[in-house]
């Protein structure tokens, strides 16, 4: 070839590259303003949703107190949760919801959408989202005053898990008025056993988490404003770990402290050491709390005890400092029980992980309130402490949990905070956490 049939082929491909390019940025724009007309469609639908949640919301706001209140005066320890489930069952009957129950305590159900595109040819759900509501009481004796306050002595709702159940019953009940608009699937999960039962776990391994895209669950919580929302991306609520230590002395007569090594002693110097971890190893910047809850030791008010325990609590909320606190725990307790002659051992039980909303989820989530509870339903909250089983369905599918508001004083003017003997929420903050409920489920389908 010559010099100038190589020029043209070379000008040749340089022109098929500069096509190619056109044609390139031509799709690129057609995808853009595909993209942005779904959007404006979407945007659409978000607000004839929002618009059909608006109508239905004075009736469901009456069903949803009322199923609270039953939930409330009834309340069950984890994994006794008999009559709440069967109260949920007939409840979704009467709703035309159908659902299962996987294990002896909880209920799965579901609602099917009827959009032309809910479901491809083979019966699959073009998506499916699955939406947690949790149902067990604490071992705490009520004194709110209530008319509807527990009927079984030393069990009471303190943290809001019958407010949950009653606002997804709620939710489900407006979405089965949706049905025609919802592109795929909502499984509604009425888990068992948060309050240290590991009941997620127990619905994962039945099988809640299978063809799911999502995840949404939701805690009515003292600390946000009375109906407000918040729903930021990142770490929510705390990794939850338990830990005991067991002290080994020497007894002895306790007018004769030379002769033994005094467990109770190097316990004491254990728990003030402990402390330490957090204020002088832990940065500034990295939130964690280390609790002793529990600690025990002696026989007999003459006698050195030979022998001493302690059991508590650690929360994280990032993973360095999770693995690292067990780590400095031992040393410590080694090193301090060494100083007064005795010795310790560490049982170390990770319970849980930290909740970690993801940011897509979570921006859905704020729109989704904007859309059906106004500009002005938003707050910031830096996240809590408190750990929460809802982490386990994070760790295995994209998904947000919000905080809704009910920071309402009583006539004290005291906000009394989740798990006292009188917490005792504001009922009408609970429509807000159910339009939101099914404006999310809508939304999320429809993406």
């Amino acid at each position: 070839m010559d010099a100038r049939s190589s020029t043209t082929s070379r000008i040749k491909s340089r022109g098929e590259v500069h096509r190619e390019a056109r044609e390139q940025a031509r799709e690129a724009l057609g995808a853009i303003a595909r993209n942005a007309h779904e959007r404006l469609a979407h945007a659409d639908d978000s607000a004839r949703a929002a618009d059909k949640i608006h109508e239905m919301a004075p009736e469901t706001s009456d069903y949803v107190i009322d199923q609270r209140r039953w939930l409330h005066a009834h309340p069950e320890l984890g994994y006794k949760e008999f009559a709440s489930t069967e109260h949920i069952c007939a409840e979704l009957d009467a709703l035309g919801i159908p659902y299962t129950r996987p294990r002896e305590t909880g209920v799965v159900a579901t609602i099917r959408g009827t959009a032309p595109d809910a479901y491809d040819k083979d019966g699959k759900p073009r998506r499916r989202l699955m939406m947690r509501a949790d149902i067990d009481a604490l071992p705490v004796t009520e004194q709110t005053g209530e008319p509807f306050q527990s009927l079984n002595p030393g069990c009471m709702h303190a943290c809001g898990h019958d407010c949950h159940g009653a606002m997804l019953l709620g939710a489900a009940r407006m979405l089965t008025k949706l049905t025609d608009e919802l592109h795929g699937e909502i499984r509604l999960v009425f888990q068992p056993a948060e309050e240290g039962g590991n009941g997620s776990k127990s619905m994962i391994e039945c099988g809640v988490l299978d063809g799911v895209d999502g995840v949404w669950g939701q805690h009515i919580w003292s600390d946000v404003p009375a109906g407000k929302i918040s729903c930021e991306a990142g770490p929510r609520m705390a990794a939850t770990d338990w830990w005991r230590i067991d002290v080994t002395g020497r007894g002895a007569h306790g007018a004769m402290p030379n002769q033994g090594a005094d467990a109770v002693l190097a316990g004491a110097a254990i728990v003030q050491s402990l402390q330490a971890i957090v204020a002088r190893n832990m940065s500034p910047f990295e939130p964690a709390v280390v609790t002793v809850g529990q600690f025990h030791g002696g026989t007999a008010r003459n006698v050195m005890a030979g022998t001493a325990w302690m059991e508590g609590t650690v929360r994280t909320f990032h993973e360095a400092a999770h693995k690292r606190i067990p780590q400095l725990m031992e040393r410590m307790a080694q090193d301090t029980a060494a100083a007064y002659g005795c010795t310790a051992t560490l049982q170390y039980e990770v319970a849980h992980s930290t909740v970690v909303n993801t940011p897509e989820a979570s921006e859905l989530a704020a729109r989704a309130a904007t859309e059906v509870l106004g500009t002005d339903a938003l707050v910031t909250y830096q996240g809590s402490m408190p750990g929460e089983d809802f982490s386990e369905y994070l760790k295995r599918k994209p998904g947000v949990f919000v905080f809704l508001g009910s920071g309402t004083a009583d006539k004290s003017g005291k906000v009394w905070p989740q798990h006292s003997p009188k917490y005792d929420p504001d009922e009408s903050v609970f429509i807000r956490g159910t339009m939101l409920a099914a404006q999310y489920a809508h939304d999320f389908l429809a993406q």
